[in-house]
């Protein structure tokens, strides 16, 4: 049985706003699982809670990705303690990476890391993401790269990470994994596709051991209003609505 069932709803107990953000993240929770971008219990997705409150929303440590529901998110502060009553644990050292994003940058509505096969292999890479696919082109525009430092469960490190991150949306550790950041669950959403997409298909052009061809850097260039015209300005929100609905088919139980 799922430890969702153990549960209590919490819709009543929570704002719309903050209601409507437990939705999302639940949302982008089962999404990774179905996408097959999940490490077991591993990684975090987090989402600033609206309001006054630096608090946030994060899985409850144990719960396998495609459990999550938007009553088990648990509320934080940025020290990964829990600030409202959940039978669940917290990692705090789980968001130790999230919780330097978060408190270093307010257009941080989102924080999405994983721990992909694609994405760690392009981590160990010396030369990184290269210009290979036209998915990779939004993830080069915005990119950085922190080298590792161990398991992050220092706090000592996380001004170093937000110094190597500065105000890009893509973050590569080097040996460990990916990052994403957004406005909104939607947006860290859509950019962590473009760059786990990008990923895997370096992985595998590289594979083939065929001469690569690179995009040109003046294609690189242009390409930040090229993505705003493709998504008519709208970012992750316009894949968004489908993507709940392709959730909503398989299973709603993502909005408990």
């Amino acid at each position: 049985m799922s430890m969702a069932h153990d549960i209590t709803p919490v819709r009543q107990q929570v704002s719309d706003a903050e209601w409507q953000v437990r939705v999302d993240l639940a949302a982008c929770y089962r999404l990774i699982a179905m996408y097959g971008w999940d490490d077991l219990i591993f990684t975090h997705i987090s989402a600033r809670v609206p309001g006054p409150d630096r608090h946030f929303l994060i899985n409850g440590y144990g719960m396998l990705f495609d459990e999550i529901t938007a009553s088990s998110l648990v509320k934080v502060d940025l020290a990964g303690n829990k600030v409202t009553d959940s039978p669940l644990p917290v990692n705090p050292a789980g968001f130790t990476i999230h919780s330097a994003v978060h408190e270093a940058r307010a257009d941080a509505g989102c924080v999405l890391h994983t721990h992909t096969r694609a994405g760690v292999a392009i981590s160990t890479q010396r030369d990184g993401l290269l210009p290979l696919s036209q998915i990779s082109l939004p993830p080069l525009a915005s990119i950085a790269y922190h080298d590792y430092e161990g398991i992050a469960l220092r706090a000592e490190e996380k001004p170093r990470l937000v110094a190597d991150l500065g105000g890009r949306a893509f973050l590569i550790l080097r040996n460990h994994g990916m990052l994403t950041i957004g406005p909104t669950i939607a947006d860290a959403f859509l950019a962590m596709y473009a760059l786990e997409t990008a990923c895997q298909i370096q992985v595998m052009a590289q594979s083939t051991g065929a001469p690569l061809t690179q995009i040109s850097p003046k294609i690189l260039a242009g390409i930040a209003a090229q993505v705003d015209e493709v998504t008519a300005g709208l970012g992750g929100a316009l894949a968004w609505p489908g993507l709940l609905r392709k959730l909503d088919r398989i299973d709603p139980g993502f909005r408990d």
